[in-house]
């Protein structure tokens, strides 16, 4: 599928989403926000990507949602208007459940807002001296949303998902590393092929194993330990339902080889 607002590579079972509109620093509109949940469900449907990654391009992430464009009913259609999520929580639901692969965040410069959000929204994140991080919800005289409120304090802890929130103040590389903003710290030249790379140690696992490890992991989240070990016997099963992957990670142990896992 062609897009007007983003660029997608495929290669290797991992697919690169780039938000491409530089010119408002990726800021989400009516248009990118549409043809992001389409390329979820693309992405998703497509059995050969394994690991998505997500990031922006020029100098900018995702400065959040588009203040410039138009914002009304009018720019919706019906089911639009009448989802009771919105754009911003529909954005959330579509890439950390309806996508289920995983997902990461090269987050190539500031991500403000709903771009927070989005990076967040991922699985794990990786930046760069250039990499920043702000809230800037209070500052629009808004409470969080599009999914902050639920991520942030699972991210970093309750106080300082408080602190970011209520203060709305800009993170830097080094602090966003050290709160646990981001997984992993690199320089801007070597961004993506660092996050290319973590992908491919991704990819390189069984894939229904491992969509059904997202599944658990996320599963937990709002868990009991009884209902967390009930929903991981429901997990292995599905994880054997891929009878030559699990053929192959025994084979390969015996024979000390590499594996080579196809899904099947």
């Amino acid at each position: 599928m062609n897009y007007e607002n983003l660029l997608v590579d495929k290669d290797d079972h991992i697919a690169v989403v780039t938000l491409n509109r530089p010119e408002k620093l990726n800021a989400i509109d009516h248009a990118l926000h549409l043809e992001m949940m389409q390329v979820c469900e693309e992405l998703r449907e497509d059995e050969d990507v394994r690991v998505v990654i997500w990031t922006g391009q020029g100098r900018g992430f995702c400065s959040g949602a588009d203040l410039t464009g138009d914002r009304s009913d009018r720019s919706q259609g019906r089911q639009e208007r009448l989802d009771e999520y919105g754009w911003v929580g529909r954005q959330a639901i579509n890439i950390y459940r309806g996508l289920d692969k995983p997902s990461i965040a090269a987050v190539n410069g500031v991500a403000a807002g709903a771009g927070m959000s989005l990076a967040l929204t991922c699985d794990m994140r990786v930046g760069s001296e250039n990499t920043r991080f702000k809230t800037v919800f209070i500052e629009r005289s808004l409470s969080p949303d599009s999914g902050m409120s639920y991520f942030l304090p699972r991210i970093v802890g309750a106080s300082r998902a408080f602190d970011l929130v209520f203060t709305s103040r800009m993170v830097d590389a080094d602090e966003a590393y050290r709160l646990g903003l981001l997984d992993r710290l690199t320089t801007a030249d070597k961004l993506l092929d660092e996050a290319k790379e973590l992908a491919r140690q991704i990819a390189f696992w069984p894939p229904v194993a491992m969509q059904m490890a997202k599944r658990v992991l996320q599963h937990s989240q709002d868990s009991s330990l009884e209902e967390q070990l009930l929903y991981e016997t429901h997990g292995l099963g599905f994880g054997r339902k891929a009878p030559h992957d699990v053929a192959e990670a025994a084979a390969s142990f015996r024979e000390r080889r590499p594996p080579v896992f196809t899904g099947e």
